[in-house]
């Protein structure tokens, strides 16, 4: 009887570890506490520049040309506009307050250039292959630089012309949240979300920027569409805040400089309509298509933004964009 005691008591106990095993797996883990703004986000660079006796090779890319060098100083050029304007951006009202601090700060941790063509893969039924993302960011070890390094997002510069390609596209544990086809194999996935925002460098700031808001728009329409779209973006002609094509006085797509005058309260934006109403149009941008992104970006809710919804703080829009993945662990929305 000893023999069956004791084998008892051991299958007894690999249970009891076993369950305890179990419940320690299904016990929820504590959500890691939200960074505090400015947000640092550390940016992978590469570069594709397919070279011919130091030209970019046309025959290539399809539409550009021009020295290699010439073009890594255009894409080291951009590169620093584009920091820029996201920092600018991720102030809130800085145009009317010069000491409001930004919500995102960017870092570049390492820059990789490529003298030669952009992986590709065959698109059935597309004339023009699609940006190989998997192949590019497994040459260059990607989770490395992610997990290990903290690289949040990566910027590649290539060309457009013989390729298809994604503005942005985002892997990690919450999903592809992004201006693409939210496929989720095409980035490979990581135990930390990142973001990899295709430009084309034979354009310049203005149109790497676009792809940027396209992103912050995914982003927010995804956490609460009916407070950013319905509410932030507004309809065409209602006077609210407007999107990356649509300021508040456009009637068309891509309307940056439209002269005509509206009421519009986008610098006194509440979810209910309270601020105030302010005469405008394109000048108060430049009538230009990047100034018009960086004052629109600088009236999403920012850093001790101050506005109530329904009795409730709105939060800082901008944890979204610098902090993702704590923000979604901790269950953050656009309103307290």
């Amino acid at each position: 009887m000893t023999f069956w005691n004791n084998l008892k008591l051991t299958v007894l106990n690999a249970l009891i570890g076993a369950s305890d095993f179990v419940l320690r797996l299904l016990r929820p883990r504590p959500a890691p506490p939200l960074p505090q703004p400015p947000f640092t986000i550390p940016i992978l660079l590469i570069s594709y520049l397919p070279a011919k006796d130091g030209q970019i090779d046309i025959a290539v890319t399809g539409d550009v040309n021009g020295s290699v060098e010439a073009m890594r100083e255009h894409v080291a050029r951009t590169t620093e506009q584009v920091i820029a304007a996201m920092h600018e951006g991720s102030r809130y009202h800085g145009y009317r307050d010069p000491q409001a601090p930004p919500s995102l700060h960017y870092e570049i941790a390492h820059h990789l250039e490529f003298l030669e063509p952009l992986p590709t893969v065959p698109q059935p039924g597309q004339p023009t292959p699609m940006t190989d993302y998997t192949a590019i960011l497994g040459r260059v070890n990607i989770r490395q630089w992610v997990e290990e390094r903290g690289v949040k997002e990566v910027w590649l510069w290539a060309y457009g012309g013989s390729v298809r390609g994604w503005e942005s596209n985002m892997a990690g544990p919450y999903g592809d949240i992004s201006n693409s086809d939210r496929d989720p194999t095409d980035l490979p996935r990581l135990s930390k979300t990142y973001t990899v925002f295709h430009f084309n460098y034979q354009r310049g700031t203005s149109e790497a920027m676009e792809s940027r808001v396209h992103q912050i728009e995914a982003i927010l329409r995804e956490i609460d569409y009916d407070l950013f779209w319905n509410k932030f973006v507004g309809r065409p002609g209602e006077g609210r805040c407007g999107w990356a094509h649509y300021p508040p006085n456009a009637e068309r797509d891509y309307d940056w400089a439209n002269p005509k005058l509206v009421w519009t309260d986008i610098e006194d934006w509440t979810p209910e309509g309270h601020g105030e109403k302010k005469q405008m149009n394109c000048e108060r941008w430049n009538c230009d298509s990047l100034t018009w992104f960086i004052f629109w970006m600088q009236n999403l809710p920012g850093l001790n933004n101050g506005i109530t919804y329904r009795g409730r703080p709105l939060t800082n829009w901008w944890t979204f964009l610098g902090a993702f993945d704590e923000a979604m662990a901790n269950g953050l929305k656009l309103v307290g």
